[in-house]
């Protein structure tokens, strides 16, 4: 072939792959999915990876106890006020204390025993730090920061003369709250107890009912007179059914292979367990009869669910050290009220303050997704 001849061979390739890159560019720009993917999505996690998910905590609410006010304990919790990583809240009495953790109004308890000014003059004083250990990284630390606090307190008063220079230092006696072993995995367990109850419920409902949808099973049962709750009905029962054996493996695995404790009531953990289940079956129903479609209703699934499940749920990060904003928007994700109620289920007991709450929502989110689903599946018959 001539030198030619082969430009123009070239020249009619190199047309036909513009011509292709040219449909392939219009056929994403068309697919709001695609564009999801490639753009939304990792502009989504670079925000809440970069700006409001962290390991730090910032403003956790500590409640300060002090039993016999004096000019050192009073110097000691202006440390505490004035550090950004603590938002103090004065109680009287360790009772009251314990109560507002138990209710994780707080997350930590600062006591400084009666005498406290005579140890500080003597040399032996103690601070004791109380951790809520749920989060085992942010018990851990809570206790650095509030070494910190400590010593920061005496560096400044000894600067200014009103401790001895030659004074010992103040020791911090810690304490952690229903998680005395320290284990990552009694708080690991719980969340992944809600991954699991995600990925039954959600994802793997939604999964299903697309297929059926793109296969036309749909169309002949509505050929039939089966009502469409009749057919939500058919569909989510057995998926509940499974939820709950996977939430049976869940728990004897976390009794038996991880020995984490079940401090509440087994019959209130399954009653909250269903409630969570439910949600996640409305939502993969309502998705599913949305999209029609296996890869839409995978994808918006994980973005739904899963991935809020994961980051801000506080399985993973403390909602409490996210920025406001981060804050409001957990509060629409249902993963975040089962990870509460799990949590202090298993580590700390029946504490009604925290799950009635937490069910209330619960309940409400599955009557409004599966009513949607109902209308929506009978938008589809129409």
């Amino acid at each position: 072939m001539s030198d030619t001849g082969l430009l123009g061979a070239r020249r009619r390739s190199l047309r036909r792959v513009t011509a292709l890159i040219r449909k392939e560019t219009w056929q994403i720009l068309r697919d709001p999915s695609a564009i999801a993917i490639g753009v939304v999505l990792p502009m989504v996690l670079l925000v809440l990876f970069g700006y409001g998910l962290s390991f730090d905590i910032k403003d956790l609410p500590v409640a300060i106890v002090d039993e016999q006010p004096s000019q050192e304990s009073a110097a000691a919790t202006a440390g505490f006020g004035l550090s950004r990583y603590f938002r103090p809240y004065p109680v009287k009495t360790m009772a009251e204390a314990e109560r507002l953790m138990a209710n994780r109004t707080v997350s930590a308890i600062v006591r400084f025993p009666p005498h406290f000014a005579r140890d500080v003059a003597l040399g032996n004083a103690q601070i004791q730090v109380t951790v809520n250990a749920t989060d085992a990284n942010t018990g851990r630390i809570a206790l650095s920061y509030a070494s910190g606090a400590v010593n920061a307190w005496l560096a400044r008063d000894t600067a200014e003369g009103r401790l001895a220079a030659d004074g010992a230092a103040i020791g911090i006696e810690s304490r952690l709250w229903f998680n005395d072993a320290n284990e990552s995995s009694w708080f690991l367990v719980p969340g992944l107890i809600v991954l699991v109850m995600t990925l039954i419920g959600a994802l793997l409902t939604s999964l299903v009912i697309a297929r059926e949808w793109e296969r036309g099973t749909f169309e002949a049962l509505f050929a039939t007179p089966v009502r469409p709750g009749e057919i939500l009905l058919s569909k989510t029962v057995p998926y509940f059914v499974m939820g709950m054996l996977g939430l049976a493996l869940s728990v004897a695995g976390s009794q038996f292979l991880f020995g984490v404790p079940l401090r509440g009531s087994l019959w209130l953990l399954v009653l909250v367990s269903s409630l969570y289940l439910l949600v996640a079956l409305g939502i993969g129903l309502v998705i599913s009869s949305a999209t029609k479609s296996q890869f839409l209703a995978n994808q918006i699934t994980f973005l739904v669910t899963f991935l809020p499940a994961t980051m801000l749920s506080g399985f993973m990060f403390d909602i409490r050290s996210m920025p406001w904003a981060i804050q409001l928007i957990t509060r629409i994700f249902p993963a975040r009220y089962f990870v509460s109620s799990l949590q202090t289920l298993f580590l700390a007991g029946d504490v009604w303050a925290v799950i009635l709450p937490d069910m209330a929502v619960l309940a409400v989110m599955a009557t409004l997704l599966m009513t949607m689903a109902v209308r929506a599946t009978r938008k589809k018959v129409g």
